[in-house]
């Protein structure tokens, strides 16, 4: 099969279409015919050696395809069914693709819209569940234009809760159109959001670091009610709590259960561009470069 993967690490020109064996499903997992595969910020910073790991390496970690094969003990999926993912071991640029966690793409969906859901969506739900966000809840997310800020707002909203959400001016009306009511980030975030919410901010996300911590710690008043995914050394520094996504505390059940929350017409993640297979090095260019509102999704057959 055609795979992307890389033999040193370094800038996007490291990346190289390759010819790999076809995978074959252990126990549990689904091999799928991959159709489509988003890039992350995680892919880049691996292949820039930040994460460290053995070379070569593959790359990509959301799919969505079509099953062609099952491993012992799957009942839940047939091959033909249209499903959405993580690929096992982070080789979803590829022509086939290992699962083990997975669920059916909502049938609204095509595979590109489909394949920029799971790590946005596991990561929302993950961080919502450990600061508890319920109908009723004030909930100040800060990066709320991005892929998992904007879907942190729109899930929150889905359970009745407010949302105050930071970006760049441009992003005032797209964060309006999420539910949530937008301010900028940056020097007097504080006083902002206390004009919105003069009775008090409850938990608060930090989806995009930029040093917003402290801010975000004095507005819900206990670092214990602050989770950052984008600033661990703030994080240690501040007491607020980190979430990397990794381990046993993962949210997978959010795959299964975004489906009913698209089709109900509460939850969209744009697609911002598409690119080929082949084109993955201006994919993760884009990725690298920042402020792309949406997902990057390459396309394979």
């Amino acid at each position: 099969m055609k795979a992307i993967q890389y033999s040193q690490f370094g800038g996007p020109e490291v990346l190289e279409v390759a010819e790999l064996p076809d995978p074959k499903p252990g126990p549990g997992q689904i091999r799928v015919a991959v159709r489509a595969a988003a890039v992350n910020p995680v892919d880049w910073k691996m292949r820039r050696g930040r994460m460290g790991g053995e070379l070569p390496q593959t790359t990509g970690r959301e799919v969505a395809g079509v099953v062609d094969q099952v491993g012992e003990g799957v009942t839940d999926v047939r091959p033909g069914d249209r499903v959405f993912g993580f690929a096992a071991g982070g080789g979803g640029a590829a022509e086939l693709a290992l699962l083990t966690d997975y669920a059916p793409i909502p049938p609204s969906l095509d595979f590109a819209e489909a394949a920029g859901l799971p790590v946005a969506v596991e990561t929302a739900v993950r961080t919502l569940d450990l600061l508890g966000v319920t109908a009723g809840t004030t909930l100040l997310v800060n990066g709320a234009a991005g892929a998992v800020g904007s879907s942190a707002t729109q899930i929150a909203r889905s359970r009745d809760a407010r949302v105050i959400g930071t970006a760049s001016p441009n992003n005032r009306d797209y964060l309006r159109s999420l539910g949530a009511e937008p301010t900028t980030y940056g020097d007097g975030l504080t006083e902002r959001v206390r004009t919105l919410a003069p009775g008090g901010v409850d938990v608060a996300l930090d989806a995009a670091g930029g040093g917003a911590l402290p801010a975000l710690i004095e507005l819900v008043g206990d670092p214990d009610r602050v989770v950052t995914i984008a600033d661990y050394p703030g994080a240690q520094e501040t007491g607020a709590q980190f979430s990397g996504g990794m381990g046993s505390g993962r949210a997978l059940h959010a795959l299964r259960e975004i489906g009913e929350v698209i089709e109900s017409g509460q939850f969209t993640l744009p697609v911002a561009q598409t690119f080929p297979l082949e084109q993955i090095a201006e994919a993760h260019r884009l990725s690298e470069a920042g402020h792309v509102r949406g997902k990057l999704v390459l396309l394979v057959g």
